[in-house]
């Protein structure tokens, strides 16, 4: 499928939100959903919808609507959504072992196949069905199944040697979970995810609200 060069990337993330929306509308049996209720939805304005899809070859002239079934098709192969993904796992700790239960993960057509881990108290236990390997295994395992993706859930002092062994197993998409920047290769594709920064954001965000109905609170008239 051709593309159009440039999607922005607040755009390409915003795709897969929209996909859940219109698997949500498909199974509320709707046939047409307008770009003010994938916006809604999304937490943004009808016109960023329609700016979004706008970058999709077929889909930059919505009509009336757009057809919930033919958008929702498009998007999973636009976005790879149809194609299994094999992934393998690195840290069998409470995230690791969230991660790896969450059924949300099926639908992106995701499946995690190993896991890894470098403590030998750990070694055979079961997660999810999958026994928790030795991660020196790693590149070996992952050069024979020509897996391309990698998950690391380590604390970050570790992450480095990690991402070090799945390159070394071929691995070129890592999704990292470790609150530290990781040196890879230039064609491997990393994304972070810190969840101390978010929580961080959040927090700020609380504190600010508080401030303000204090600040609302004592200009009203008593």
């Amino acid at each position: 499928m051709s593309d159009k060069p440039g999607i922005p990337l607040p755009s390409l993330r915003r795709l897969p939100i929209y996909y859940r929306l219109l698997t949500e509308a498909l199974e509320n049996g709707a046939a047409s959903i307008s770009s003010e209720e994938l916006g809604g939805g999304a937490g943004v304005p009808g016109a960023q919808v329609r700016k979004d899809l706008s970058y999709l070859p077929e889909y930059g002239r919505p009509g009336v609507g757009y057809n919930v079934r033919a958008l929702a098709a498009y998007l999973e192969e636009y976005l790879g959504l149809v194609n299994d993904k094999e992934a393998v796992l690195v840290g069998a700790g409470n995230l690791g072992r969230a991660l790896i239960s969450y059924p949300g993960f099926e639908r992106y057509g995701l499946q995690i196949i190993a896991v890894f881990d470098k403590d030998p108290t750990k070694m055979g236990d079961l997660i999810g069905g999958h026994e928790i390997l030795p991660v020196h295994k790693l590149p070996d395992l992952s050069r024979r199944l020509h897996v391309q993706m990698g998950i690391i859930c380590v604390p970050a002092e570790q992450a480095q040697g990690v991402a070090d062994l799945m390159v070394a197993g071929g691995i070129d998409v890592i999704w990292n979970f470790a609150p530290c920047r990781l040196a890879v290769p230039e064609e491997v594709l990393i994304k972070n995810e810190d969840l101390a920064a978010e929580l961080a954001t959040l927090s700020h965000h609380i504190t600010q609200r508080k401030l303000a109905a204090q600040d609302s609170a004592e200009q009203s008239p008593r």
